[in-house]
This record gives structure tokens, sequence and C-alpha cells, in this order.
């Protein structure tokens, strides 16, 4: 049996192989506070949803595929709930089954085997019960076609003959097998048989306990085995272990073959169910959210409303200040304006809204359309190299490199505060030559920066193919920490931060600074 819940023809693992930059991406996007609020606590969600999110997908069918059953886990939660219990239940319980001593010998082998597929059972017959109630309230083709899988395959004959040979398997009227003579009077092609099974009367009881072997209608030739015959009982123990090998091997696999599918079912439902565990701390917050659009990769599109960093919504208290862009066939973005306007907050925001959608899920947002892109990198600013094995700007060309190299078209590129550790002359073209080189590769750039000479470069150059947005200041230096589409402006109003920084003296620093500004006019020969 198959859950095909993540992918349409294929299973979903946790071996799924991460983007060569995932730690970048993760440092640079803060993704552990996703993965955090995805998993609840718990350290297996963690994981699971740490592969899913860095495991994008690249096709416009798979996301779509994924899209739609999440859609039905957010609407019957408590259905997908059901199921994710149910598959954690079913593995603990196997888990729990003695299994201190070896399971070399086939009777321990055996037994298990018949201990786990009974727990089995009682899961299997609740799937089938919570497919037949609830089945067909789902509308996406995955889960139609899984609780159809569970209908067919696990009904009532098929579950009624697995109960069946798991009571005979208990060889309560003992085992009766047939076999080869082979050389040196030796069995071989030892073969278990069916045998009915019956309530032993209490002198047949006693009879197998001093270790008859007894045809099951008492005709045939019979011996007794002494009480004190050791090595007789170890010779019809070895004949017992012959018979019961290949049964004890083939129930084995059975057993296997369904904890494999409850650990694929807890596995693919984990996904599903860390995104129930963020949705419920976004909308107690009352963030929006939507189920976005993913476009071709030769759309190139980036449209939102609302947008909002949602690693800042889950770390704040209060609901944190959404975006809108509207950016239809644009290729480069441009973000300039005020210090601590929430730039890099917004770029975040972009970065991780492209990962959630790529992945299947739901995005923060209002409203989000997007082309598909093959990757998503990062270029952030870093802290100073402590070792001082390098300059900064040594750093900041290494890590460039490094994306160069891995870089495709149609993928994104995530730069902010890039080359802003040199001058800004030979920061801008540095990073003018490098924006210019992966655009003609059709590489869509969403920069934030600072440079002016950079912004105003492009904002001349690429304005019908570029987008520029920037951090809005009102008249009184309040950050309202939206963007809005303008031209790059030759300030980012250090001077707002200079005056909030030291409030407390802001009235003598402003009177002295005024004085000696007026001073330096005067005698500069200039009193306007």
């Amino acid at each position: 049996m198959k859950v095909f819940l993540m992918f349409r023809d294929r299973d979903f693992s946790l071996e799924e192989a991460a983007p060569a930059n995932a730690q970048d991406l993760i440092q640079d996007l803060e993704l552990n506070t996703l993965f955090q609020a995805m998993a609840g606590g718990d350290s297996y969600l963690f994981e699971v949803a740490r592969v899913a999110v860095m495991a994008s997908l690249k096709e416009h069918e798979a996301i779509l595929y994924r899209q739609e059953i999440l859609s039905d886990c957010l609407e019957f939660q408590e259905i997908v709930k059901e199921l994710y219990t149910l598959s954690v239940d079913s593995i603990e319980r196997e888990n729990k089954i003695w299994g201190w001593f070896s399971l070399s010998s086939p009777d321990s082998l055996l037994h298990r085997s018949v201990e786990a597929l009974g727990l089995f059972v009682g899961s299997l017959e609740r799937l089938r019960k919570l497919a037949d109630e609830q089945g067909t309230k789902m509308r996406s083709e995955g889960f139609r076609r899984f609780f159809g899988m569970i209908s067919q395959e696990l009904d009532d004959d098929y579950l009624q003959a697995v109960k069946n040979h798991l009571e005979r398997l208990n060889f309560p009227n003992g085992i009766l097998m047939n076999a080869d003579l082979g050389p040196d009077f030796r069995g071989k092609n030892y073969i278990l048989r069916r045998m009915d099974v019956r309530k032993l009367k209490w002198f047949e009881q006693v009879q197998e306990w001093v270790g008859q072997i007894k045809h099951k209608d008492g005709a045939g030739f019979t011996f007794d085995v002494d009480p004190r015959d050791e090595a007789g009982f170890r010779a019809l123990e070895a004949l017992r272990t012959e018979g019961i090998a290949n049964v004890a091997v083939a129930l084995a696999q059975s057993s296997d073959h369904i904890l494999s599918f409850f650990k694929a079912l807890r596995l693919e439902l984990g996904f599903y169910m860390g995104c129930l565990n963020l949705r419920e701390k976004l909308v107690a917050k009352q963030e929006p959210l939507c189920i976005p659009t993913p476009l071709l990769e030769k759309d190139e599109m980036l449209q939102c409303r609302e947008i909002y960093d949602v690693c800042l919504s889950l770390n704040t208290a209060t609901r944190v200040v959404g975006n809108d862009i509207a950016g239809e066939n644009k290729a480069l973005v441009v973000i300039t304006g005020a210090n601590r306007g929430g730039k890099s907050t917004f770029l975040r925001s972009l970065g991780l809204a492209q990962l959630m959608m790529q992945c299947g899920m739901f995005v923060a947002a209002r409203d989000y359309q997007a082309n598909i892109c093959r990757g998503v990198f990062t270029h952030f600013k870093r802290e100073e190299d402590v070792g001082m094995k390098s300059g900064k700007l040594d750093e900041e060309l290494s890590r460039m490199s490094a994306i160069v190299e891995r870089i495709t078209s149609h993928s994104v590129l995530l730069l902010n505060e890039s080359f802003a550790s040199t001058n800004e002359r030979e920061g801008s073209e540095i990073a003018r030559q490098i924006v210019r080189a992966l655009m003609e590769k059709k590489v869509k750039i969403v920069y934030v920066t600072h440079m002016f000479d950079l912004a105003d470069g492009f904002y001349r150059q690429l304005k019908k193919c570029a987008l520029f947005l920037r951090a809005e200041r009102l008249a009184d230096g309040t950050r309202t920490y939206r963007l809005i589409e303008g031209a790059p402006e030759p300030t980012s109003y250090g001077e707002d931060l200079f005056w909030r920084i030291f409030k407390g003296e802001s009235e003598n620093l402003q009177v002295q600074v005024s004085d000696e500004w007026a001073t330096a006019r005067r005698l500069s020969g200039t009193h306007t």
C-alpha cells in the first residue's frame, strides 16, 4: 500500500535532497523559527518540516497536487489529526512488543510477528472505518485515491482472512507438516500444512505436553518422547523450527510491510500537521494567510497583498505590517529608503513566501502570485570575521562566487546590503556588473541597498524592466514599515535614528547643533 499524499507518483522521504545553500537560507531567512512553529515542540515534526520546506518543488502540477491536499487538511482538520494519531499509535505499540532477545530464532520471529500483526489488524480496522465514514468528504485527488485504496484493499474478507490466519498461527492444535526424505535419511523440503483450529480435549493437551506428535485425525504411526529425553525434545524442536522457518520469514515481511505503511503515513501527514500547527499560531494573531497561485517559470510575476515576515510575526506579540507589491514582468526589484524602515524584513518575507509556495504550503499574505523558480539564493551582510582571516569585502565576494557557480536561470537572488563593506563607488560598480550579468541569465533579483549611485543608475537605465520601492517615512520621521513605489533618494535619513537614540538629550543637542550650524553659515558668508 502506498500513501502518495506528498507526491502523485512516489513516496516522500527524510532523505530528500536539500539545496547546496540550505544553511545560508536557514540563517538569512531565520527558517528555524518557521520549523519550530510547525513542529509545536515535536522533534520529529521539526525534521519533517525542515526537509519538506528545503526540498522545493519545481513542477507546477506537483505544487497544485500538494495544495489540493493541504486545502482538504485545512477544511477537515479532525480527520487528518485522527489519521496522524492512528499512525503514531500503531508505530508506538509495535515498538513496545517484546524484542529483548534475539529474533534469529524462527520461533521467536514467528511469535513477535503474530503479535505485531494482531495489533496492526486493529489499526487497519480503524483505518477502514475512517475511510468508510469520512473518506467521501475529501475533494483532493490525493485523499480520494488514498481512501479509495483503503476501502478496496482492506475489505471485510481480507481483514477476516488475516484474523483467521493469525489464529491458526498460534498453533492451538500443534503443528502439521510434511517433508521429503533427503540424503543420510535427513528431512528436506519441510512444508507447514494448514490445520483446522479446534479446542483440544484435556487428554490431548496432556499428550502434547509430553511431546506427542500425532496426525490430526488420530491415524497413522505415533511415538512418545520420554519426559527426561532432552535430546529427543531438542530433535523435535529442530523439526518444528524447520517447519515454521519459511512461515516465520513471510509473516515478518508482512508485519514490516504494514509497519512501513504506517511510518509513511506518519511521515507524509507530518508535513500537513506542521502546516496546521503553524496556521493555528497565525490565526490566533489574526494574521492573513492564503493559498498562493504558482505560475510557470517563464511567467515573470511577483504580485502580493499584505505580505509579511512570518518568522517576525511568530516572534512578536503584535501583528506585523504587511506590504503590497505589483511586479509583473520585472526582472529586478530595488528597495531603498529610510534606515530601519522594514526593507530587510520585506526581503525576508519574499524569500519565505517563495519557499512556502514551492513546498505546497500556504503563504503569509492576503494574496500571493509568483512564478516558480529553480532555486532561492540569499546574499545577506555578515558580521566581521573575528579570526581576521579575510576582510569583509573578500568574504562577500567569496560567497557571491559560490552563488554564481550554483545559480541557474529562472532562479531568485535576494541581496541585502551586498558590497556595502567598501566605499560606495567601488561597491556600486561591483554590484552593477554582477546584477547585469545575472539578469542576462534570466535570474530574478531583489536588492536592498543604501548605495544611491547603484540604485539611481538602475533607475535611469532599467526603469522599464525594474521595480523601485522605497521605505516610507512620514514628515516627522516616523517609519510606517510600508514600502511604496518611488525613485531612490540620496539619503537614508540616518539623522532620524540619531535623534531617536539620544531622545533624552534631543532638545539640547538640537539647539547646540543649530547654533553651530548657523555660525558656520555666517562665517561662510551665507545667511539664507
